[in-house]
């Protein structure tokens, strides 16, 4: 399903890109990861955040009825590649806001190479990495993802309070997977922990049985990697399986979603746990599980939610700013997002410009949780954790 999906969404951006864009289309650039280690979420991700601009474009359009395009621009996960797209995007394609990147590193590469000096506005749904609210950004970087701040405390927590209190750990050498680790360290030992042996591993190897030796030496029966599923996380859980010294395998988001199981005998994984941001439930959430199951996708792939938010946000706040420009976007983000204001749902554009246009606030509540942009241009979340449990990942609530 993720092949096809990933085929039609590039298929898609492909054929966007290379149509003739009209002189009343407003364009939003997707820097977006469709190829490298999380290459099997981005389908779903770029099919949402097309959803949005459809869910626009069928009700009327954007500032009196101009096309909401988008432009797609592979950054590939990498901050080598986020650099180029994103100055594409930025002073080629002209977009007026940007959606993405996904990847930590290739949001940072693509902000700070081009989209704060072209005062382009960009949301991520997926960079979760503490560095990136370290960013000097002229408030132009927003994300609509719970940060790795809150993801790794809440993973050792879980962890402690579940009675284990010795771990090995393993990350990849990137902004995400060290901003991960970091936190989740520093929890755990302030919780009473112990981290036996704490290893970066980078991407694109084929043999880890040196990493994993220097954890097997250290002691841990238990394993914390925070990678990617399709790269060199997948890669260790492989070979830390064949060697057969772990008892319990912990992951974060990178090594969510199908691949996990589809590949991998899942009597091997029993028992494994893994933490992802929790996405909203209630009205908002149903309102985007019609839509998507409308439109033939899954409301529950990895973040689904936040990447039509995230759409649907930049969109809302072009409106709102009146001007399909670069200028007063960021300012009008946080209008259209916290409160006060009157309710907006996915997919209730009618409904927000016609409120707009009478002046009155609005408050967009996101499928992907409540979004109320802080001074740094984060939201705050909950972290949902699952289990590996009788050959399937099972949702087991909130890490309280």
């Amino acid at each position: 399903m993720l092949k096809k999906s990933l085929s039609l969404a590039v298929a898609a951006a492909t054929l966007l890109a290379a149509a003739p864009v009209l002189a009343d289309d407003v364009k939003i650039g997707f820097l977006a990861d469709i190829t490298g280690p999380i290459a099997g979420f981005a389908p779903g991700m770029v099919d949402a955040a097309n959803l949005a601009i459809t869910n626009v474009n069928d009700q009327g359009g954007i500032l009196g009825g101009d096309t909401l395009v988008s432009v797609l621009a592979d950054s590939a996960c990498d901050g080598g590649a986020a650099g180029p797209a994103a100055d594409r995007l930025v002073n080629a394609e002209n977009v007026v806001a940007i959606f993405g990147g996904f990847c930590s590193g290739a949001t940072i590469a693509g902000a700070n190479g081009s989209a704060i000096p072209g005062n382009v506005v960009m949301i991520s749904p997926a960079s979760t990495a503490p560095a990136v609210a370290e960013l000097d950004d002229n408030d132009l970087v927003f994300r609509d993802v719970v940060p790795d701040s809150i993801q790794g405390v809440k993973a050792a927590e879980l962890l402690l309070a579940q009675g284990t209190k010795e771990v090995g750990l393993t990350y990849v050498n990137n902004d995400y997977g060290s901003g991960l680790a970091g936190a989740f360290a520093d929890a755990f030992v302030a919780g009473g922990g112990k981290v036996l042996s704490n290893v970066a591993h980078e991407d694109g190897k084929a043999d880890y049985r040196p990493e994993i030796g220097q954890i097997e030496a250290s002691g841990a029966t238990t394993l914390v990697i925070y990678g990617y599923e399709n790269a060199g996380g997948g890669a260790i859980l492989n070979q830390a399986i064949e060697a057969g010294s772990f008892t319990q395998f912990m992951g974060g988001d990178g090594m969510a979603g199908e691949a996990l199981l589809s590949s991998r005998n899942a009597a091997d994984l029993e028992g494994m746990i893994l933490t992802q941001a929790a996405a909203a439930a209630g009205p908002s959430f149903d309102a985007l599980d019609a839509l998507t199951k409308a439109a033939g996708q899954d409301v529950n792939g990895t973040y689904v939610t936040n990447s039509y938010d995230a759409v649907f946000l930049l969109a809302l706040a072009i409106e709102k700013s009146g001007a399909a420009d670069r200028n007063g976007i960021s300012a009008a983000l946080r209008d259209v997002a916290n409160a006060p204001g009157e309710v907006i749902l996915p997919g209730e554009w009618a409904k927000a410009k016609e409120l707009i246009a009478a002046g009155t606030d609005i408050n967009y509540e996101g499928a992907s949780g409540t979004v109320e942009f802080d001074a740094v241009g984060d939201v705050a979340g909950a972290i949902n954790y699952f289990l590996v449990e009788g050959g399937a990942v099972v949702n087991k609530g909130l890490v309280e």
